[in-house]
């Protein structure tokens, strides 16, 4: 935004002509609006004051009173004694207008036919902005503001922010990450999963997504096959499609991935193991051992997405990157379930070549995760505040999806639910003709948010009768009227054609 005496930006936005056949009131009236319509002013931001303005037009001083005064009757701008005029917050609070192309637009360069990557044709994203205003808001991959640890997290912070801690992380560290927190994961994270890693094979990532990315970007190219389940994780499956690889669909049973089904000219397998996305089934141990020696036998790459899997359970497993002797396992790890998803936090573990190819790839994307918070992490992690987060909220999600079940049991009967022994969401398959994308709408004008379970599958007539429902997010007292509310809303919808 402009600041108030920048007068060489001011003059940009207020263009005059004494050729125009307008008065130079009324332009500088019209170049106001069209300026605070395009948003090009905050409401915070005072305009230059008429004497500043009218020298830099070249106009009368008058002529500018007389036009913000017009202005100020007409509602667009307000004026504060001492301080001069602002814009009208009122006029900001209603929706912005279209751009419009000046003449000099005309030939706008079309950007989406040069593009090289059709990142905006991939499935979109499920989004609920608003979710935390939702009175049930029983979404994927949010946090409960109740449970975060606001005392801790701002005291790792503050020892962040010490004068020797800012020695540590404020220079650029290029290629490399915080070695403390490379530590902290090596030593209480991992081993949780029944992974022991050197620091030369962990490398931070700004989360799952992005370690994903540099994974896609780095070994696929075009031609490249992905097995992966199906049902499965539709961002991942986005991502390795971005990087030019042909996916290849794999069911998923109770067990898990059918690893039978796996083509043996895959050179990736995909897979989330602890609680597959999205029916939160771990995958067997029979399944895992097949796996592992199918990677073997047809030389393939497997990636492991540690997916829902930081939480305690009631029967943990460890990782499929434990059993791995090979090599042939990269374990992309994420805080984002347990910390909170704006972080964007995560970790890859794999073989030491590996990992320094991805520090050389990462150095161009990005050079390296803000170290502040790389330091910040590092912190929380070694005072033992993550553990008792962790601890905290397993019991706290292991009580609403106890709670979640029973509700579902009550008022949905003829919904049924995988049995998982953990996860922050439990995945629903309705009866035969259930549309649950107008059963999301429905249950939004009551203020419950579901999520429609057809994004996760890849094939071109999708299911409609499955859906997710999260529990991270929702309080435990609101989850049985938040399901009264949707049985409500699902007997008032007609079945789908």
């Amino acid at each position: 935004m402009p600041q108030r005496n920048d007068t060489a930006i001011w003059s940009g936005l207020f263009r005059i002509s004494a050729e125009s056949g307008q008065t130079l009131q009324a332009q500088i009236r019209q170049a106001i609006v069209a300026a605070i319509l395009d948003r090009q002013i905050a409401a915070s931001m005072p305009l230059p004051s008429c004497r500043i303005l009218a020298e830099k037009l070249g106009v009368a001083r008058g002529t500018v009173v007389l036009a913000f005064q017009q202005l100020v009757d007409q509602g667009f701008l307000v004026a504060r004694e001492r301080r001069g005029h602002f814009v009208n917050p009122d006029v900001l609070a209603t929706p912005a207008k279209p751009h419009q192309k000046a003449p000099d637009q005309q030939n706008e360069i079309d950007w989406k036919a040069r593009r090289q990557i059709a990142a905006s044709d991939m499935p979109p994203p499920a989004k609920h902005d608003n979710w935390i205003k939702s009175s049930y808001p029983f979404v994927y991959g949010q946090f409960d503001p109740a449970l975060f640890p606001t005392a801790e997290w701002r005291e790792c912070n503050r020892m962040a922010l010490a004068v020797l801690e800012i020695r540590n992380w404020a220079s650029d560290m290029v290629d490399r990450d915080d070695p403390l927190l490379i530590e902290q994961i090596q030593a209480r994270l991992l081993p949780r999963r029944g992974i022991f890693a050197n620091p030369d094979e962990i490398i931070v990532t700004l989360g799952a997504q992005n370690a994903l990315y540099m994974l896609a970007s780095l070994l696929m190219t075009k031609g490249s096959k992905v097995a992966m389940e199906d049902p499965g994780y539709p961002d991942a499956r986005s991502i390795f499609r971005l990087a030019g690889a042909d996916i290849q669909p794999v069911p998923v049973d109770q067990s898990g991935i059918v690893t039978s089904a796996i083509p043996s000219d895959s050179g990736f397998v995909f897979v989330t193991p602890s609680h597959h996305c999205p029916t939160m089934v771990p995958l067997s141990a029979e399944r895992r051992q097949d796996l592992l020696a199918r990677a073997n036998r047809n030389n393939q790459i497997i990636i492991e997405d540690g997916y829902d899997s930081q939480l305690l359970d009631e029967a943990p497993q460890q990782a499929l990157k434990s059993l791995d002797r090979s090599g042939r396992v990269i374990y992309v790890g994420s805080m984002s379930k347990t910390l909170a998803p704006g972080l964007r936090l995560g970790y890859i573990v794999a073989s030491a070549g590996l990992i320094a190819e991805l520090r050389a790839l990462r150095r161009f994307m990005l050079r390296h995760p803000p170290a502040n918070n790389q330091r910040a992490v590092a912190l929380f992690l070694s005072l033992g505040h993550h553990e008792a987060l962790v601890r905290r909220l397993s019991a706290a999600f292991d009580e609403r999806r106890k709670r979640l079940v029973h509700a579902i049991s009550a008022f949905l009967p003829e919904w049924r639910s995988t049995d998982s022994a953990g996860g922050t969401s439990l995945w629903l398959e309705g009866p035969r003709g259930t549309d649950s994308r107008g059963l999301a709408e429905a249950a939004a004008s009551r203020s419950v948010i579901i999520e429609p379970g057809d994004r996760f599958f890849d094939r071109s007539e999708k299911p409609s009768r499955f859906m997710r429902l999260g529990i991270s997010s929702i309080s435990l007292q609101h989850i049985e009227p938040g399901i009264r509310e949707l049985a409500t809303a699902a007997g008032r919808r007609p079945a789908a054609a």
